[in-house]
């Protein structure tokens, strides 16, 4: 029952995730197109997304991307995830990543980065025993 509860809570929270990523998508594609000061315009960009709990952690699903393009990995397992680099298209508005974690008690952590052209560029942390973590980046 106790294992029943814990899913479902963290579905609720991925879906709540998933929702903010894709509001994000949907307010980046209402901007003004023949403006040249939109940020990224013009260049491609390699993006890692990284998600480091602490230890007994175990990382269980993220989703990550950039713009309205996300992909979702499952059945993950242990303390540290990496996605591989993603090229982003000329012109790319966004990257965003969510992941869910369960801790070992109350005190575990959870933080998610997004690495762009090697250089960290944002991150989003979580605590407690049902971890959820999120970020998103403007380039």
């Amino acid at each position: 029952m106790k294992k029943m509860r814990m899913s479902q809570l963290l579905r609720g929270r991925f879906v709540v995730l998933l929702a903010t990523m894709f509001i994000g998508f949907v307010s980046s594609c209402s901007k003004d197109d023949d403006d040249d000061n939109t940020p990224g315009s013009g260049k491609s960009h390699k993006v890692v997304f990284k998600a480091i709990a602490s230890t007994g952690a175990d990382i269980d699903v993220a989703v990550y991307g950039i713009d309205g393009n996300p992909t979702t990995a499952t059945s993950l397992s242990g303390s540290t995830w990496s996605s591989p680099e993603v090229t982003s298209e000329a012109g790319a508005y966004n990257a965003n990543v969510a992941v869910n974690a369960i801790g070992v008690d109350a005190s575990a952590t959870l933080k998610v980065q997004i690495w762009v052209d090697g250089e960290l560029k944002k991150e989003g942390t979580s605590s407690g025993q049902y971890l959820s973590a999120s970020a998103s980046y403007t380039f």
